[in-house]
C-alpha cells in the first residue's frame, strides 16, 4: 500500500469496503487457483511414484509401461492392475501373468516366488480420473452421483467434477485472454480516433459500421466448417469481433478531454502525443472503460459455452461447459448434469460481475465507501 500513489490508495480502500466485491474476489481468486492445478487435483495419472528406489512424476513426464518392468512401450495406464502390481511389487515377472495372486503374496509374506521384492508406492490426486477419463461403471452411462463420482457421469462414462474443475479453468482462462487482447485494442484505437478526430476519426468510424455489421457468429460457424477448432484458433475469432466493443466510450471520452487545458498546456510544453493519449487522458477514460469488462468477459464465457453448445466450439474432448449443458438437454432424466452446469455457470458469473462491480465502483471518484 505505500508504493501506491495516494489516488490508488483511495481506490483500494473503496474497493475492499465493497465487502460483497471484496470477498467475490477472495472466493473467485482461490477457486481459479485451485483450478490452475487441476491436474493434481483430478488425474487419472499418480502424482508421485516410487519405484526401486527411484521416484517419477508422471504428471509432467511420458513413462512407457517398460520403465516399470512391462512388456509395452505405450504410455503406463497406472490404473491397470498389471502396472499396479508391477510398481508395487518392484517389477515382479508373475504380475504380467495374475497380478491379484502376485499383489496377494507380497502383501501376505513380503515375497513374490519366493524371492524379496522392493515395495513401490503411488500418490493419487483426490479424485482419481481426468475430464477424459472413460471409468469402467458396469453399468449404464450416464450415472447418478455416488461415493466414487460425487457429481455422477457423463453419456461417455467421464467424471462430471472433473470436467467442471478443467471447464471452470478453460472458461476463465479464455474469458480473460480474449478481454486482455480485446482491450488492449478496443482502448488504442479509441483512443486515437478520440485523440486525432477529423478524417481519421471518420475513417475509422465508417470501418467499424461495417466491421460490426458483420454476423460474428455465423463466421465462426464458417470457419470452425472448414478448420478444426482449438483454443488459439476460437481466441482469434472472438477478439476479432470483440474489440470494437470498447472503442466507443474510450473515442467519447478521448473527444471530450482532448481540448481541457491540461491537454493544451502539455501540448505547449512539447510533451509527445502517445504520452498526452495514455498517461494524462486514459486515467480519466477508464472509469467508463471498465464499467463495460463484466459484460465483455461474461459475453467471452457465454459465447464459448454457446459455440460448444451448438457443436461449433472446441473439439468434443476438450472440457467444456458448454458441452456439458448439451449433455444435460440430452438426457433429462440425469438431473445431475444440469444441476451441475447450472451452478457453475451462476457462481462463476455471479462472482465475476460481483467484483467488476467493485473495480467500476472503486475509481468512481463520485463514489466513497465507508
Amino acid at each position: 500500500m505505500s508504493r501506491l500513489s495516494p489516488l490508488n490508495q483511495r481506490r483500494w480502500r473503496n474497493f475492499r469496503a465493497n465487502r460483497r466485491a471484496f470477498w467475490s474476489l477472495i472466493i473467485f481468486a482461490v477457486l481459479y487457483c485451485l483450478s490452475l492445478f487441476a491436474e493434481f487435483i483430478a488425474n487419472d495419472r499418480p502424482v508421485l511414484i516410487q519405484y526401486q528406489g527411484a521416484y517419477y512424476f508422471p504428471t509432467f513426464a511420458f513413462y512407457p509401461e517398460t520403465e516399470f518392468g512391462g512388456e509395452f512401450r505405450t504410455q503406463a495406464v497406472y490404473r491397470a492392475d498389471e502396472v499396479r502390481c508391477l510398481i508395487f511389487t518392484g517389477g515382479a515377472e508373475l504380475c504380467l501373468d495374475d497380478p491379484d495372486e502376485a499383489m496377494a503374496e507380497a502383501q501376505a509374506q513380503g515375497t513374490v516366488e519366493g524371492e524379496p521384492i522392493v515395495q513401490g508406492w503411488m500418490i493419487w490426486p483426490p479424485i482419481p480420473y481426468s475430464y477424459n477419463t472413460v471409468n469402467d461403471l458396469g453399468g449404464p452411462a450416464p450415472s447418478a452421483p455416488d461415493s466414487r463420482h460425487l457429481l455422477g457421469t457423463d453419456d461417455t462414462a467421464r467424471d462430471v467434477l472433473a470436467r467442471v474443475i478443467y471447464g471452470f479453468r478453460l472458461s476463465v482462462s479464455f474469458a480473460l485472454v480474449v478481454v486482455a487482447i480485446s482491450s488492449l485494442i478496443g482502448i488504442a484505437a479509441g483512443a486515437v480516433q478520440g485523440f486525432f478526430g477529423g478524417l481519421i476519426d471518420l475513417f475509422f468510424q465508417r470501418m467499424i459500421e461495417l466491421w460490426g455489421s458483420i454476423p460474428s457468429l455465423y463466421v465462426i460457424i464458417i470457419v470452425a466448417a472448414i478448420i478444426p477448432m482449438n483454443f488459439w484458433l476460437l481466441v482469434f475469432l472472438m477478439v476479432l469481433f470483440s474489440w470494437t466493443a470498447l472503442v466507443g466510450v474510450v473515442r467519447a471520452e478521448f473527444l471530450r478531454a482532448r481540448n481541457f487545458e491540461y491537454v493544451r498546456a502539455a501540448r505547449a510544453l512539447g510533451v509527445s502525443n502517445a504520452r498526452i493519449m495514455f498517461r494524462h487522458v486514459l486515467p480519466n477514460a477508464m472509469v467508463a472503460t471498465i464499467t463495460l469488462l463484466p459484460f465483455i468477459v461474461t459475453g467471452a464465457i457465454a459465447g464459448l459455452a454457446t459455440l460448444d453448445f451448438l457443436g461449433f466450439g472446441l473439439p468434443s474432448s476438450a472440457p467444456s461447459l458448454g458441452e456439458l449443458t448439451l449433455q444435460a438437454k440430452t438426457h433429462l432424466q440425469a438431473t445431475w448434469l444440469g444441476f451441475s452446469a447450472f451452478f457453475t455457470f451462476a457462481i462463476m458469473l455471479s462472482l465475476l460481475v460481483f467484483i467488476f462491480e467493485g473495480v467500476r465502483d472503486a475509481f468512481d471518484p463520485r463514489k466513497t465507501f465507508r
